[in-house]
């Protein structure tokens, strides 16, 4: 994860911009391909990039609310705006989803009731060809980056392009399988539009459980908070961790714990220690952790007693 929030957003920012050049492209060519073609399933793909583009606006608005310092409104920082981007990603896309899915049913019904359907033709097929290669391209760049700065946002908008080249290789076989076959098959195309509305609706599904865990204050995994607990039991003088507490904030992760200590410490050596545990904390999960700590002694019997 990047430690410094300024070269951290420097790098959302690149990314982001790169996959909307991309978009905004996709966006001209498969509107233009799916008109001059006849093809219900690239326009769909087309509506899928529109709301590529609008996201990406999304993250660059709201990675930059994220980043702002801590105010006196803002004790814990504005780290959930980056998941609110992700929750607001997830939904669009689910909407996309619907209604590319709506669309496909009703021209698939209208063929069934004999109405023939227009053969897409050439430009669409070599369009979507173009929208595979440029948007997986997109999702492996973009994701890297998500992956390396730790953001939610980023990796959310990497899998909006993934399901757009998904979305393309649904739209390359039903206009493919429409042009091979005959006017007969033109409904191969609504078909692919179709199948592809069924990825992007799971693909929303896995964006918004994540999101809406965090934004509704989900512990961390269990691995992570045994981990917590593990290295704030290494600092010397620290024999018990508990009443652990763990969530979320955007990028950065928030704990509260108990740990015990001998009753006999001074108030100054109990605090060398337990800034001790907030640096290997730290140290580990990001200069931006927030870290409460609550200090008692040791227990005999089931009771806290004065030391001798």
């Amino acid at each position: 994860m990047e430690k410094q929030d300024g070269s951290r957003e420097r790098h959302i920012y690149r990314v982001t911009l790169a996959g909307s050049v991309i978009n905004v492209l996709l966006l001209l060519c498969k509107f233009v391909a799916g008109i001059l073609g006849h093809s219900a399933a690239m326009i769909a793909d087309a509506v899928h990039s529109l709301t590529d583009f609008v996201t990406d606006i999304i993250v660059l608005v709201f990675v930059r609310l994220s980043s702002k310092p801590r105010d006196a409104n803002h004790e814990y920082g504005h780290g959930k705006y980056e998941t609110l981007a992700s929750v607001l990603i997830g939904f669009s896309l689910f909407l996309v989803g619907v209604m590319i899915c709506y669309d496909g049913l009703v021209k698939i019904y209208r063929a069934i009731c004999g109405e023939e359907l227009a053969q897409p033709g050439m430009v669409a097929l070599a369009a979507a060809v173009v929208s595979i290669v440029l948007k997986e391209w997109a999702f492996r760049f973009t994701r890297r980056v998500g992956r390396r700065v730790g953001s939610e946002a980023v990796v959310a908008n990497a899998w909006h392009h993934r399901s757009d080249a998904l979305s393309s290789v649904g739209t390359f076989f039903g206009i493919g399988g429409a042009i091979l076959l005959g006017q007969k098959w033109a409904v191969l195309d609504p078909i692919a539009a179709l199948v592809v509305s069924v990825l992007i609706i799971k693909a929303a599904i896995a964006l918004i459980k994540p999101a809406m865990d965090e934004l509704m204050e989900k512990s961390l995994p269990d691995e992570v908070e045994n981990e917590i607990r593990r290295i704030a039991g290494s600092v010397a003088g620290v024999s018990e961790v508990h009443h652990l507490m763990t969530r979320s904030i955007g990028s950065h992760i928030a704990m509260e714990m108990h740990v015990r200590m001998r009753g006999d410490m001074t108030l100054y050596e109990s605090h060398l220690h337990a800034t001790e545990i907030e640096r290997k904390l730290r140290a580990r999960f990001g200069a931006g952790t927030h870290i409460g700590l609550h200090v008692e002694p040791l227990k005999v019997n089931g009771r806290y007693e004065r030391p001798s």
